[in-house]
């Protein structure tokens, strides 16, 4: 996979979680249309080294939140495998600068010069987005081809096997993948999408930041520093 290599290139607290998923038909199927796609000299984002990023940096035992994303962002130089990222020197998307100013409103923290988030997933937030690939351009073109099962597998074992996570799930979508999330085991929450077209609708005012710290606080574990 840059493309597709054989040699998956997997964070082991998940390979051994996740080995038997590249033999199933799915993800032959899924991995035979990415190559097609490179062979047709199409860009896709992110690289191939970093369609695993998010597991890659939140080992499975250090999980402690989990952030729901749809698809990688599809412009030059954004996508690098974790979800509401981007690259250091990256202009923010428009949802990014709404996440930033509901950190402000929650916790005081000003707007980061960077949009990447990997300190987030280096203290255990899993940057998780549904699809983990996009062509240039076009929003979406990848979904359908076979990501979705790959990482519903992803929250179905963190939900079974892990206790006391957060799932932060913005947007309809996100709500749906992970609507069968044990509530009584983890701390669900929910809003509107932080895209312009909803934030003000739902999401703005809702201090995901400090609810999700109190409760890991709650449960004797180290609070996420949300500071970037």
């Amino acid at each position: 996979m840059d493309g597709v290599k054989t040699e998956i290139k997997l964070n082991p607290s998940w390979k051994s979680k996740l080995e038997t998923e590249f033999d199933q038909e799915y993800m032959k199927k899924l991995k035979a249309f990415l190559v097609d796609e490179y062979k047709a000299k199409k860009t896709i984002y992110p690289k191939g080294d970093e369609y695993f990023a998010a597991l890659n940096y939140t080992d499975f035992d250090k999980v402690k939140v989990v952030i729901v994303g749809q698809d990688p962002y599809h412009g030059p130089d954004q996508a690098h495998g974790l979800s509401f990222s981007v690259r250091d020197g990256v202009r923010f998307p428009p949802s990014l600068q709404n996440i930033f100013k509901e950190l402000k409103a929650d916790l005081g923290i000003e707007p980061p010069k960077s949009g990447s988030l990997v300190k987030w997933a280096e203290q255990g937030v899993l940057l998780l987005n549904a699809v983990l690939t996009v062509e240039g351009g076009l929003a979406a073109s990848h979904q359908g081809r076979g990501w979705e099962q790959f990482t519903d597998r992803i929250i179905h074992l963190l939900n079974e096997q892990r206790e006391g996570l957060v799932f932060i799930l913005w947007g309809s979508y996100a709500q749906k993948k992970a609507a069968f999330v044990d509530r009584k085991k983890h701390l669900v929450i929910e809003s509107v999408h932080p895209s312009p077209l909803s934030a003000h609708r739902g999401f703005f005012g809702t201090k995901p930041f400090s609810k999700a710290n109190a409760y890991l606080k709650s449960k004797g574990v180290q609070e996420i520093n949300w500071s970037l």
